[in-house]
């Protein structure tokens, strides 16, 4: 088996293994899959938006005993979104997550307990903001944090970084982070 082919096995099993939450993430997960089993490209290739479709790990941090989570200030996105970038081809996502982690925060955190060796959650985003029009295929890992430790985001993608708790969450206008954040905390809670 060619590493392309490798690489298109391990996302295909890591995805399938999701279990989806709702029904809008049941449909993110099957279409996810049909489109990993079609064939086309997967990973980008070229900014911003080439294939017009491909996958991105986020590292969704938290701290379970502060019930919160980190989020950065996305430049491009314009958004409050967890951590995260594009996968390289023959990536696990888990390790994608964590490597995007030290790569945007200087952090090496670790899988949480018992959802370590797969992503937590799936989405299917149409991208807005400066680099708005394509598809960003995101694969949740929920990593551990510490909300008191101090945080550095990456100046050159992001205008901050900061922890967040699930109840402030809650209370914000809904249009700033991912559209997808209230749905994964709401799996996320319900799974603890």
């Amino acid at each position: 088996m060619s590493e392309r082919h490798r690489g298109r096995a391990l996302v295909d099993a890591a995805v399938a293994a999701i279990v989806p939450g709702d029904d809008i993430e049941a449909g993110h997960r099957d279409d996810t899959l049909k489109w990993i089993r079609g064939g086309g490209p997967l990973w980008r290739i070229a900014k911003p938006a080439t294939p017009p479709k491909h996958l991105v790990a986020y590292s969704a941090l938290v701290d379970p005993a502060a019930g919160a989570c980190l989020l950065v200030a996305h430049r491009n996105a314009g958004l409050w979104l967890p951590p995260g970038g594009h996968m390289e081809e023959g990536e696990h996502p888990v390790e994608a997550a964590r490597r995007e982690a030290g790569e945007e925060l200087g952090l090496d955190p670790e899988p949480v307990a018992g959802l370590v060796s797969n992503p937590f959650f799936i989405t299917a985003t149409v991208t807005g903001g400066v680099d708005a029009g394509h598809t960003d295929v995101s694969l949740w890992c929920v990593l551990l944090g510490d909300a008191s430790a101090p945080v550095t985001a990456d100046p050159v993608e992001h205008t901050a970084a900061r922890w967040w708790s699930y109840e402030e969450i809650g209370r914000s206008p809904a249009d700033v982070f991912d559209p997808h954040l209230g749905r994964f905390l709401a799996k996320l809670r319900a799974a603890a």
